[in-house]
């Protein structure tokens, strides 16, 4: 079996932005072969790494290229995984489940091309599931973005009926039937764990990702003397508005790299 976070292929891909290189790249994680995109500034310099968790499920919120370029346009290598069974990665999207691996090897990757040994996190939407978890998993990382992100497995069942048959399905049941799954994907429960700083951003009109989400993980945080921001932006939904999304962005990338102070 080859080695976690073992790179098996680099091509190039299109790029949005004339200053920025992105590439395609395969990689090992738990005996699978996990797809996903680079980004990095074409200009040489001393860039820190920044790992991007999609929201979506299976080919809903597909990793962007334009999106991942818009970070790396801000002074960061950044990389992307599609996750496990996705645009002809091996396995299945499992939503916060073994797939969340595929993030926590995805920092190995990152770490072959920063110049800088500092790795931070972002996650949209499910991507807050998977940026929490990995935070859980390693020691390594610098700070933690979660933007319209999930916190609870369980909630996001009840909350959004479009997705209902797809995760009981992947999970192999409702909460009603096996609490514990859902229990065993939600971060909430280990967040003592995490040693890095965490940034909260959330519409309280989000009706995807409801609030709620992100007051639980504020209070779990609190509660485990945690170091926390929130940023709620009144009458935002899910996704904001692209100038103020624009400003969003450059502002948390600004906040990502004051915690490598």
């Amino acid at each position: 079996m080859k080695k976690d976070g073992m790179i098996e292929e680099i091509r190039r891909y299109p790029s949005p932005n004339e200053q920025v290189r992105i590439d395609e790249i395969i990689y090992w994680s738990n005996g699978l072969r996990i797809k996903g995109l680079l980004a990095r500034p074409k200009k040489q310099g001393q860039y820190e790494a920044l790992l991007y968790l999609r929201g979506g499920l299976q080919f809903i919120g597909m990793v962007r290229p334009a999106r991942i370029a818009q970070f790396a346009a801000q002074g960061f290598v950044v990389f992307a995984p599609y996750y496990r069974g996705n645009r002809g990665g091996e396995g299945k999207d499992e939503f916060a489940g073994d797939d969340r691996y595929d993030a926590v090897y995805a920092v190995d990757v990152l770490k072959q091309f920063a110049e800088v040994n500092r790795v931070h996190l972002f996650g949209f939407s499910r991507g807050g599931i998977m940026a929490l978890w990995t935070a859980i998993l390693r020691d390594d990382i610098s700070s933690i973005v979660t933007w319209a992100g999930a916190a609870d497995v369980t909630a996001t069942y009840w909350e959004r009926i479009d997705m209902r048959r797809g995760l009981k399905r992947i999970i192999g049941g409702t909460p009603n039937k096996v609490p514990e799954r859902y229990k065993e994907r939600t971060p909430l429960h280990q967040i003592a764990s995490i040693q890095a700083p965490v940034l909260i951003i959330h519409g309280t009109e989000d009706a995807h990702v409801r609030i709620e989400h992100a007051y639980k993980l504020q209070h779990a945080l609190q509660k485990a003397n945690k170091a926390v921001e929130t940023w709620y932006a009144h009458g935002m939904q899910h996704h904001y508005p692209p100038q103020l999304n624009r400003q969003t962005v450059h502002q948390l990338c600004m906040w990502m790299l004051k915690q490598s102070l």
